[in-house]
Parts: structure tokens; C-alpha cells; sequence
């Protein structure tokens, strides 16, 4: 059992993919498939919920804001850089006086390995909380929206499927979520490539197909996920120039031929256009970037009403 089950194996919190039971992440999925499909719902009316972002977020945030809008819950905004977190209160401290107003719901993003994890084991008996992204740890609900994503396009039976997963993994908490999501759904390959530098370590990739050749890895995939080359690993030395990470693992027109004739491509944002990925696939028949987005919102209403409906 994980912690984020209660004693009778119902969601309290969700904090991660990792260990999560395939009936609850099936009836998250089934219940966002509905959402997206137009059912309307107002489970949330009267309760309140807080986004409470320890780190700067655009797209997660306001995906949250919209989910719990529609639900009809009323949204309470938190923004670190002009609260009493940098006149010195502590994150706990932040969560527990906005908890003692009545709010019930906190979805939190953290940049802080296992930060969101921490706030759930002090909340109060009826508080859940949602992680929105904590340090390199998880990114739960982007993969709930990554596999929604998925299954639309591909179907239920992820057993066939060839996925292919390319950039930064090692930094990635997009990845370990959507890893964690492709092994609980059964699916049938896993490939990961990127530069040696970039790829862990650890056991995160164990049962996969690692390689360095991203030509080589594309053949024949059924969906590509690209990741963000987060700029700083340049800085680092990680990456030697980013024409040079273009050159080798930069996804192209060209490139994607290389895969299944109806391979889709996903990306969770934002994207670096003509780096990891070239602005023709990324706006191309193949692209599902944007229905990413759109499902995004589906999938943290399932997530919102599950914990708080």
C-alpha cells in the first residue's frame, strides 16, 4: 500500500504514478475520458481548493485552475513570490494557516525532491493534496494526461504499443511518471535514448531498451514523446552546444518517417522549437501537443473529483 492510499485502499492524495493500483489509474483514466467528452460536472461546488506553487508554472497551473473551476469549486491562488514565504515561513507553515480557513484541496508544486509528499503527512484527517510536479521526483497528473493522450489515439491495449521516450530523462520527473504509467498499463516496448549524460543511472530504466542512437530508435515506434532540453544542462557541461543536441536528437520531418506510418507525437511543454523538436512535427498531422494540453484539464478533474468529490 502507498501513502497516499487510506487504510481501505481508497485515494487520499496523489502524490505519484509509482505503486499506484492499475484499477485506480484505469478509473482516473475512464473518468477523464467522460470529462473530455463533455460531461459536465459540479461535484466541487462549495469546496475549496488552493494552488499552492512553490515554483514558477504556467500551463500546470492554470490546467489546475480550469479543472477545479469546472467542477465548480472555488480556486484560491498562492504565489511564493509574493507571500510570507520569502519573509522566511516555511512551507508547512504556509499550508496549515491556509488549511485553517476550511480549504480542503491543495494541489502543490515543489522544487524540493519528495516536497509534496512531506505537506501530505502533516495534513489533516479529509485534506488531500495533489502533487503538480515536485523536483526530479514525479509529475503524476502529466502522466495521467500523457496516457489519456495515448489511449485516445491508440487504443485501450497498450500491449502492442512501441513507446519511445527521448531527451533528458535523467532530470526528468515527466518521464519517471510517465515510465511509472506505461509499466502499470502493460505496455509492450519501452525505448529511452539520449546523450549518456543525460540518462540515469539508477534502476528507472530497468526493463527498457536504452540506446544513443536516436535514428536507430525510431524504427518503427508507435508514439515518440520528446522532452524539454532544459537549458541549464548546457551550462552544466552535460550537453556540449545546442546545435549539437539538435544534430543528434532533435526530431525532424525526416526523422519521424522512421517510425510507424501512424506514430503520434507528444511533448509536455513548453517545447524548444529547433532544438529537441522542429516546429513542422511539432504543428504537424502526426503532433499531439495540443490535445496534451486540452486532456490536461479532463485529467485533473477525474484527479480533483476522485480525492475531493
Amino acid at each position: 500500500m502507498t501513502p497516499q492510499l487510506d487504510t481501505n485502499g481508497h485515494l487520499r492524495h496523489l502524490l505519484t504514478l509509482e505503486g499506484l493500483p492499475r484499477e485506480h489509474l484505469v478509473a482516473l483514466l475512464d473518468r477523464a475520458q467522460a470529462f473530455a467528452d463533455g460531461e459536465a460536472g459540479r461535484s466541487l461546488a462549495g469546496t475549496a481548493v488552493c494552488t499552492l506553487f512553490f515554483e514558477p508554472s504556467t500551463r500546470t497551473r492554470l490546467s489546475f485552475q480550469r479543472a477545479a473551476q469546472r467542477l465548480g469549486a472555488d480556486v484560491l491562488n498562492f504565489d511564493a513570490s509574493t507571500s510570507s514565504t520569502s519573509k522566511g515561513e516555511t512551507a508547512l507553515d504556509t499550508m496549515k494557516n491556509i488549511e485553517a480557513m476550511g480549504v480542503r484541496g491543495f494541489v502543490v508544486r515543489h522544487s524540493e525532491d519528495g516536497g509534496v509528499a512531506a505537506l501530505a503527512a502533516q495534513a489533516r484527517p479529509g485534506t488531500a493534496l495533489v502533487n503538480a510536479g515536485d523536483g526530479r521526483t514525479a509529475h503524476p497528473t502529466q502522466g495521467l494526461l500523457d496516457m489519456l493522450t495515448l489511449r485516445q489515439a491508440k487504443g485501450a491495449d497498450f500491449s502492442r504499443l512501441k513507446v519511445l521516450i527521448v531527451g533528458d530523462i535523467r532530470h526528468s520527473r515527466v518521464a519517471r511518471s510517465d515510465l511509472q504509467a506505461l509499466r502499470t498499463l502493460g505496455v509492450g516496448e519501452i525505448r529511452i535514448c539520449g546523450p549518456g549524460s543525460l540518462l540515469p543511472d539508477d534502476a528507472m530504466l530497468d526493463g527498457c531498451e536504452v540506446g544513443h542512437d536516436f535514428d536507430a530508435a525510431l524504427e518503427g515506434v508507435d508514439a515518440v514523446m520528446m522532452l524539454r532540453l532544459q537549458r541549464e544542462r548546457m551550462a552544466e557541461g552535460l550537453v556540449s552546444s545546442l546545435d549539437d543536441y539538435h544534430r543528434d536528437y532533435g526530431l525532424t520531418a525526416e526523422r519521424l518517417c522512421r517510425a510507424a506510418t501512424d506514430a503520434v507525437v507528444m511533448h509536455p511543454g513548453p517545447m524548444n522549437r529547433g532544438v529537441e523538436i522542429d516546429g513542422d512535427v511539432a504543428d504537424g498531422s502526426q503532433s499531439l501537443v495540443l490535445r496534451q494540453v486540452a486532456n490536461g484539464v479532463a485529467a485533473r478533474m477525474a484527479v480533483l473529483e476522485a480525492l475531493l468529490g
